[in-house]
């Protein structure tokens, strides 16, 4: 039974959203939904946009929570309410014991992640990131581990923050 995990940036334009939206439900369809379970910390972004393409296709969903203060508390009401929803609809959810969220706690969410899944999806710009914890430190810690990586980035794709 496959276990998908995914990564991606949190900050990605309306249209992006959307082409990454139909690139995961093209991605996810080749699969039984009886046989697949996604893996994801729940963030806004790709993360938010694969567990809702996970739970459309009636297949499983586990949450992987970088500590008990997650979600940020700079979250915005929309996307806690995303989030929430989420984490109630997961077949499964793991709260990491890190007291801050901070880098070392995003990292050890990667780390779960990546020990639970079979393969990667990372919704990613092939850009350097923003150092430990990030989408790019993500893929290369896949890679590293030897476990197939799937990148999305649609052609046209942008991100709000650059």
């Amino acid at each position: 039974m496959p276990v998908i995990a995914v990564t991606g940036h949190l900050d990605l334009t309306p249209a992006t959203a959307r082409a990454v939206r139909a690139a995961l439900d093209a991605l996810l369809a080749a699969r039984p939904a009886a046989e697949l379970t996604g893996v994801s910390c729940l963030a806004p972004g790709a993360d938010t946009l694969f567990a809702d393409a996970v739970l459309a296709r009636g297949a499983r969903l586990v949450a992987v929570l970088p500590g008990p203060a997650y979600p940020d508390p700079q979250a915005t009401a929309a996307e806690r309410a995303a989030f929430e929803r989420l984490r109630a609809a997961a077949h499964r959810v793991l709260v990491l014991p890190a007291p801050l969220l901070d880098p070392a706690a995003y990292v050890a969410a990667n780390e779960e992640l990546l020990r639970l899944a079979d393969e990667l999806i990372a919704v990613w710009d092939g850009g350097p990131g923003n150092g430990p914890g990030g989408t790019a430190d993500m893929v290369a810690a896949a890679r590293a581990a030897g476990l197939p990586v799937h990148v999305l980035w649609p052609p046209g794709s942008a991100r709000t923050g650059g």
